[in-house]
């Protein structure tokens, strides 16, 4: 099935708002959310972001793939395609249409190969989406 791309616009190759957004957002959970939005900027050259309903999210070009966001107790590592993204480990969660997140909470054992995996699945997946339209 074939849909629309979302696109945003003012993406950048890094955008200082993020870096004050990261700065903003001290203790265990920033340095949570600034590991994972990490792994999203290293998913290949053509990776730009921009701050969007308030949280730093990860595109190609202009089509987001993903996003961190801090709560009170928790980080959301979220894609905005992740209800077709494959999970073997049940990381995903979420009952959109589109997205889906995986809630990271301190003391609280992460499968960093799993959400590793997600993350390389999610840029490939929006990656094919743009190349093939």
């Amino acid at each position: 099935m074939r849909s629309e791309l979302l696109r945003f616009d003012g993406a950048v190759e890094r955008d200082p708002a993020i870096q004050a957004w990261l700065k903003a957002h001290a203790g265990e959970l920033g340095a949570m959310a600034c590991e994972w939005f990490a792994v999203m900027r290293k998913c290949g050259d053509e990776v730009r972001e921009l701050l969007h309903d308030g949280c730093p999210v990860a595109c190609l070009g202009d089509v987001p793939f993903g996003y961190v966001n801090v709560f009170t107790s928790h980080v959301n590592v979220g894609f905005f395609r992740g209800a077709e993204l494959p999970d073997p480990a049940r990381l995903l969660q979420g009952a959109g249409k589109y997205m889906r997140h995986v809630k990271l909470k301190p003391g609280t054992a992460t499968n960093a190969a799993a959400l590793r995996a997600l993350i390389d699945a999610a840029y490939a997946d929006i990656k094919a989406r743009v190349e093939n339209g």
